[in-house]
């Protein structure tokens, strides 16, 4: 959606800067960061997620809305909260104390479950929430994201974990509204879309 990736330009949920690029947890240098957790101070942008979000899942059958910790909990809460469903949260590895919970909230042997993640970058976080999910014996029908990055090793990573994925707005429709409104010139342009084709590379040759 175009008005989504307007918005989180706006905001600067997502932003650019492909001259003095940042540096990823992983530690490689990246001309984008996003942090959708800032749409929530903003509740126009926040009910206009949503409403992306019933729109996209109106014709799948959901059970159980799940959020990945943490940055997926908000939005599937608010999800859950406007299609009144359940609402659970699956972390990235069970509790090192307590009852040892992954998983936290009530999951029924074959529920179906759309699990809502705020960003796609490698998908490895969505798809071990899906592993979670399933060995609770739990259906994933399938992940919807904010936003997407859109690298090839998601596509890989999602097809090897047989998940149907979709986001509401992604990096290519993104630089499409920053090259239209002028926020980057046409050499940023291509620098941005040659690190979607391979971040490692284009890390490796800013910091040479």
């Amino acid at each position: 959606m175009k008005q989504i990736a307007e918005a989180l330009l706006q905001i600067e949920a997502v932003t650019l800067s492909p001259t003095e690029p940042y540096t990823w947890s992983s530690g490689l240098k990246s001309p984008i960061y996003c942090d959708n957790r800032l749409t929530l101070s903003y509740p126009d942008i926040r009910n206009r997620i949503i409403d992306g979000l019933v729109d996209a899942v109106e014709s799948t059958e959901i059970d159980v809305i799940a959020g990945t910790a943490t940055a997926g909990i908000p939005h599937g809460a608010l999800l859950a909260d406007r299609l009144g469903l359940p609402f659970i949260y699956v972390r990235s590895s069970a509790k090192g104390h307590g009852k040892g919970n992954q998983i936290e909230g009530k999951l029924d042997s074959g529920a179906r479950v759309l699990v809502i993640e705020d960003l796609l970058s490698t998908g490895m976080s969505s798809i071990e929430a899906a592993q979670a999910i399933r060995e609770a014996d739990g259906e994933v029908v399938g992940i919807q994201a904010i936003f997407s990055y859109g690298l090839p090793i998601l596509e890989k990573n999602l097809a090897d974990s047989h998940l149907e994925v979709a986001s509401l707005t992604t990096f290519l429709e993104l630089i499409d509204v920053a090259q239209s409104t002028g926020i980057l010139n046409e050499s940023e342009i291509l620098s941005l879309r040659e690190w979607q084709q391979d971040p490692r590379a284009w890390s490796d040759l800013v910091t040479s």
